[in-house]
């Protein structure tokens, strides 16, 4: 099955008809399409991104990659987002990949992205595969993110805070939204093969919630250790190794997607 029509920048609307700017590569004929949803606070053009993109790209998977609302290049505001916005978002996207001609095959997700496509792939029917790198088994983990200013937060509605550098307003109704989710369920019911990655020594994400993540799902799953990667994936070598294993064990679950 081809492609949809317009490759390189691929933009389309959120739920509330904001912009959200998407990056598609790959060939015109892909085996496969996956949809890639970056970590917390991040964008589309982070270094692990784009390496496992592109790589996949050369082993012909083509991805769409994008920014969530209110990060990068996509319109809207960050503070009025959170982690059930982030899943929209990602609906958002294979909804548009379909109306141009193919729904995403596979869904790929970095740290809270990773999250956020397990929470998104019961509303994507034609999803073969689910991949998560690095991501916690709760949403909730992000608040240790920004601890010392959780009290601030829930008694003034918001607070501005660090994240690696760049400054963030986190609000009170983001906290009250990651609290109320609850990954199990979408685990247990998620009725897809599912690939594990995370790394012994993250130190962001610890190693226990891909255990936890392995426990509450079904199988066919199966779980990948990066041996020395850390946890937003810096090492080139490392993200082509994630590239290589996905296009391995997605090759058993796509083989009639062109079909």
């Amino acid at each position: 099955m081809p492609m949809p029509a317009a490759q390189g920048r691929f933009d389309f609307l959120n739920p509330h008809g904001e912009r959200l700017a998407g990056l598609l590569e790959g060939p015109v004929e892909p085996r496969a399409l996956a949809l890639f949803a970056h970590c917390f606070t991040c964008s589309k053009t982070i270094g692990a991104a784009t390496r496992i993109a592109r790589a996949l790209a050369a082993r012909d998977i083509a991805v769409l990659r994008f920014d969530f609302t209110g990060l990068g290049n996509s319109e809207g505001d960050f503070e009025n987002t959170n982690f059930s916005s982030n899943v929209a978002d990602l609906v958002a996207a294979a909804d548009h990949l379909r109306r141009q001609g193919r729904a995403p095959d596979l869904l790929i997700g970095h740290s809270l992205g990773g999250a956020a496509v397990i929470a998104a792939a019961k509303a994507i029917p034609e999803c073969r595969g689910v991949v998560t790198i690095a991501a916690p088994s709760d949403p909730g983990h992000v608040r240790h993110l920004f601890q010392e200013s959780l009290e601030t937060i829930i008694e003034d509605g918001e607070a501005l805070v660090d994240l690696a550098g760049r400054r963030f307003t986190i609000t009170r109704q983001f906290i009250d939204d990651i609290a109320e989710k609850n990954l199990r369920e979408d685990l247990r019911t998620l009725r897809r093969p599912l690939l594990i990655f995370h790394s012994p020594v993250d130190e962001i994400v610890s190693i226990e919630h891909a255990r936890h993540i392995y426990d509450a799902a079904r199988h066919p799953k199966s779980f990948i250790s990066l041996c020395q990667a850390d946890h937003l994936i810096t090492n080139p070598a490392d993200s082509d190794y994630v590239a290589e294993v996905i296009a391995a064990w997605a090759s058993r679950y796509i083989a009639d997607a062109t079909e």
